[in-house]
């Protein structure tokens, strides 16, 4: 067998993604690796992403990770979705949730027998037969072995890293404190070989994940990868971060409020509230997003609010030559669908997949680029998807957005269900039939036909079942506690109880 070249991993930052990836390294591939996170306690984290999807629950599953001891760490609350409002019209209001909408059948999906119900005068609307979001709007939460809600997590950014590194520490991951100040490569390959530190020290490495945040030290400034601009679809490009006060019980939902020129994100934590502006720099100034944010917060401020730039894109390889890139260093897709973490935590545990013990082949990367690349592009898709579909005119910003050209994959996408009331979940698509769903009916796409499979049942049949549906998910959301009730003897932190 060959012998093993790479064995010394070394990770340029600390962080959410530096330390997600450290805990999937030496948690999975501990004894066969040595791990080094360098980061500097004088470079700040963004740490703004505090909200996740549900594969969040996968990762920590393969951590090993308990959940109780995870969110009284994080001070975490639960999460069933996220409330969009003003997105269609303004005034409008739906939530897309986690949760499947009815019961599907091999022929095809629930909504197409709900259309032929509504047709015939039966049954409610469409969120009436999904379990997630009619707990979410009675604020109701019950997690067991045998609960079948889908759910992720509200976090505390800042707290989770630092439960992660606790974790990883003990795995093995050696922490070098330390700013980077220069980046050594091979003269012949241009493979990376060390980062010489601030005050002298070298870490040598045989591989490196860059986890430095905007600026891609490794992937960027030495590697000159390249990026690919988005923002012709995507073109916020300015946040503003604050917290707040708790004035009332958390919500088990996400709030994403959208403005003239963006939007704004609510999310409720056990000990208090992150807040956020993202809007377009073209259609407002930070001096006019520090006014309208701090106007429309509940609760007294904790913090300053914190300016944040970007550009929505990605780099042309997040895999170049020995170092792959990871979370903000890798590219940035707005965190309308609180995706971030996610592609931060799929990227590490690809990267177990496929790790190069024998050395690295051009084939293996493009092949990890690939992957990565259709997973991000689909999730591109989606979060144009809120954007396009809006039918405010109330501005330049939301004319723009209803009037731009999109991704003929989106286009597609838009034309099957607005033609014939098809929606799908390809293999490498993150979001699910229900998610493509209860977006583009919750911005009124509705659409022309459906399938006829509902035209087999009679109008006593659709009574039958649709009522039996709706009156069994109305059942499961009485018997539960509300969220606050449950977080406050599931899981509350110390501080909070």
């Amino acid at each position: 067998m060959e012998t093993q070249k790479i064995r010394k991993v070394v990770i340029a930052g600390g962080g959410t993604a530096g330390w997600i990836t450290a805990a999937a390294l030496s948690r999975l591939l501990g004894p066969l690796l040595e791990v080094t996170l360098v980061e500097s306690d004088d470079i700040g984290t963004v740490g703004v992403g505090e909200a996740t999807i549900p594969t969040h629950r996968t990762f920590h599953h393969l951590m090993g990770i308990d959940e109780r001891d995870f969110m009284r760490a994080t001070k975490a609350t639960f999460k069933l979705g996220i409330a969009f409002e003003n997105w269609g019209g303004v005034g409008d209001r739906y939530i897309h949730s986690f949760g499947q909408v009815g019961k599907p059948s091999w022929m095809g999906e629930f909504y197409h027998i709900w259309m032929r119900a509504r047709e015939r005068g039966i049954g409610e609307h469409l969120d009436a037969y999904c379990l997630e979001l009619q707990a979410a709007e009675a604020e109701r939460f019950y997690t067991s072995e045998k609960s079948g809600l889908n759910f992720a997590y509200h976090l505390d950014a800042s707290l989770y890293a630092r439960f992660l590194r606790s974790f990883s520490e003990k795995k093995g991951v050696k922490r070098v404190e330390g700013l980077i100040e220069q980046v050594e490569q091979d003269g012949e390959t241009g493979f990376l070989t060390a980062l010489k530190l601030k005050s002298g020290e070298r870490i040598e490495g045989d591989f490196f994940i860059d986890c430095t945040g905007f600026r891609g030290l490794l992937i960027e400034q030495t590697l000159k990868t390249g990026y690919e601009d988005w923002t012709n679809w995507l073109p916020t490009d300015s946040a503003l971060a604050v917290q707040t006060k708790s004035v009332g019980p958390a919500i088990p939902y996400t709030r994403a409020i959208a403005h003239h020129a963006g939007w704004q994100w609510r999310i409720p934590l056990q000990h208090r509230v992150g807040n956020g502006l993202v809007f377009c720099s073209e259609n407002m100034t930070p001096d006019e997003a520090h006014a309208y944010l701090m106007s429309h917060v509940e609760g007294e401020a904790l913090t300053e609010p914190r300016l944040i730039r970007y550009k929505t894109g990605r780099r042309k390889k997040v895999w170049n030559r020995n170092c792959v890139a990871l979370g903000l260093s890798s590219g940035f897709v707005e965190p309308l669908e609180s995706t971030s973490i996610h592609l931060i935590q799929v990227g590490a545990t690809r990267l177990v997949q496929q790790f190069p013990f024998a050395g690295v082949t051009e084939a293996q990367a493009n092949h990890y680029n690939a992957q990565a690349d259709r997973e991000l592009e689909k999730i591109r898709d989606f979060i144009v998807l809120h954007y396009k579909l809006t039918e405010r005119d109330d501005s330049d910003f939301w004319r723009a957005r209803r009037d731009m050209e999109i991704p003929e994959s989106l286009a597609q996408r838009i034309a099957l269900f607005r033609d014939g009331g098809l929606v799908y979940q390809a293999s490498d698509d993150l979001f699910r039939v229900d998610s493509w769903l209860q977006v583009m009916m919750g911005q009124r796409l509705a659409p022309a036909r459906y399938h006829h499979m509902g035209h087999l049942m009679t109008d006593e049949q659709l009574k039958t079942a649709l009522g039996g549906l709706q009156a069994g998910i109305a059942r499961a959301v009485s018997q539960m506690p509300s969220h606050q009730e449950f977080i406050d003897r599931y899981c509350a932190a110390p501080e909070t109880v």
